[in-house]
């Protein structure tokens, strides 16, 4: 049950972001979240537009160079430096609100999918069908899963009474879960002495009601009157109740809780990035939990891993020594090694060492040890990802001008727009975000190790260490060679 005293938390920080004259009026306006949405809306079906008609040579239509080059660039950047803007902003939210309004006594999603688990196979498979298919480099593809983003959406919400596709199933969402946990922002209340006088929890509940409604509510510092009715706000759609929130790990920051809330007791709290990722008890210590932050990492790796030579060499291998001539079971046995079970084992090894080396097996679960350390692999994750998409982002920055020129029907600026940058500063960046999350991860992992085995901390940090050192050494060497065109004539 929600709402409990010893549950409220009190965050350290009381600097509202949402007090920001004008920025703040505006995010808490009702229709605020649209000033975000509807662009993305109208860019979302242009890209659409132009993957279905437009040329479907990738580097000059919008379908592909958008998403591919520009959106994953711009996200991993926002969400370091400024929070999950894009599940703010997100156009399929749209539809799925469409759906909300056919679903208000709908049933809850079905409790064996309640976890990360649906989130991991979906982030595995579109990366696997992003090789397979080569998505980036087909413009028709990709407005697909653009249209499929739309329908899956609006579908899972008007089948259940929660936001079931954001918390559960998209895969940029959970992406972007991940990744926020970096940033400088969070949901969080002024007063948890409201919260607990507040008898309708509209934060998680919401505000909305058939008919009008007038309640008074007797909160610190006097009454307060609480109206509700048909133009009321929706509560959190990923049930997330605002004076538990200690992490930003299924927050859509929609800001719905904000509106909601009759006494302007939740705010956009700034705090140090990166907060929650030392704050014991910031996330549950479950197995999927865990494994999603540590296989995001790998798959970061195994991603970065499909733009260089050695990876043909691999398939080639492995196409020989089975037999195989199917791309796609090829393919699926090198991520299923590299993204999910060489990561898995590794991450069970570590924690099986950690305990061993510090005599805490009985006290320490092995479930316990990798939640503990889990969070230390988002900061090195993140850098691998920054140095991959930020490779794609500078490759390609100025390639979305004569892109669009040409699809509004004038001659694209290509000599003037489309040139590389400086490959050097794409270099520098690269490392700088692989070491600097390295050294993030590492500090992390220290302070964990040190919580829990204290004299025995180096012993219980040593394996940790080792592996997220390796995660750093894969990238440097990945990122260090030749990047080639993808796709292969093996199976041609």
């Amino acid at each position: 049950m929600v709402g409990r005293d010893q549950s409220l938390y009190r965050p350290k920080s009381l600097i509202d972001v949402l007090a920001v004259p004008g920025i703040g009026r505006l995010l808490k306006w009702r229709w605020g979240r649209l000033v975000l949405q509807v662009p993305l809306l109208v860019a979302a079906v242009l890209l659409i537009i132009d993957g279905f008609t437009g040329p479907q040579q990738a580097a000059r239509n919008l379908a592909t160079v958008a998403p591919w080059v520009h959106y994953r660039g711009l996200v991993v950047l926002i969400l370091l430096l400024a929070g999950n803007l894009f599940c703010m902003g997100c156009p399929f939210a749209i539809s799925r609100t469409l759906g909300k309004r056919l679903s208000r006594r709908g049933r809850r999603f079905p409790r064996a999918l309640r976890n990360k688990w649906v989130a991991i196979a979906g982030l595995f498979f579109i990366f696997l069908l992003y090789e397979w298919l080569d998505l980036w480099a087909s413009p028709l593809l990709t407005a697909w899963v653009i249209v499929g983003y739309f329908v899956a959406s609006f579908a899972l919400e008007a089948l259940f009474a929660e936001s079931a596709f954001c918390k559960y199933v998209c895969p940029l969402g959970s992406f972007n879960f991940v990744y926020s946990t970096t940033s400088p922002t969070q949901i969080s209340v002024k007063s948890p002495d409201v919260c607990r006088t507040c008898v309708g929890k509209e934060c998680i509940n919401g505000s909305y009601a058939p008919e009008p409604i007038i309640r008074v509510d007797q909160i610190p510092g006097g009454e307060k009157q609480v109206k509700h009715g048909p133009q009321g706000t929706p509560g959190c759609g990923t049930l997330l109740f605002a004076p538990q929130i200690r992490s930003n790990l299924e927050c859509t920051l929609c800001l719905d809780c904000v509106r909601a809330c009759p006494h302007q007791n939740i705010g956009l709290m700034a705090r140090t990035p990166g907060r929650e990722l030392l704050q014991p008890g910031a996330w549950p210590q479950r197995w999927d939990v865990s494994m999603l932050v540590i296989l995001l990492t790998a798959m970061g790796l195994t991603n970065a891993f499909g733009m260089v030579p050695p990876v043909y060499a691999l398939q080639q291998s492995i196409a020989e020594a089975l037999n195989l001539h199917s791309e796609l079971l090829v393919l699926l046995l090198v991520f299923g090694l590299t993204s999910l079970l060489l990561p898995a084992g590794v991450t069970l090894l570590a924690g099986w060492l950690a305990r061993l080396l510090t005599n805490t097996v009985r006290k320490y679960s092995l479930r316990q040890t990798v939640a503990a350390f889990a969070p230390a692999f988002v900061p090195v994750g993140l850098g691998v990802w920054i140095a991959h998409y930020t490779f794609h982002l500078l490759i390609g920055i100025g390639t979305i001008i004569p892109v669009f020129q040409e699809f509004i029907g004038l001659p694209g600026e290509w000599s003037r727009f489309g040139g590389v940058s400086d490959m050097e500063i794409i270099g520098m960046v690269q490392m700088v975000s692989i070491v600097g999350g390295l050294l993030w991860s590492l500090m992390i992992a220290q302070r964990v190790a040190q919580r829990l085995y204290r004299r025995e901390a180096v012993f219980g940090l040593l394996p940790w260490a080792l592996v997220l050192i390796a995660v750093a050494v894969i990238a440097v060497w990945i990122f260090s060679l030749p990047m080639e065109m993808r796709g292969s004539a093996l199976f041609s």
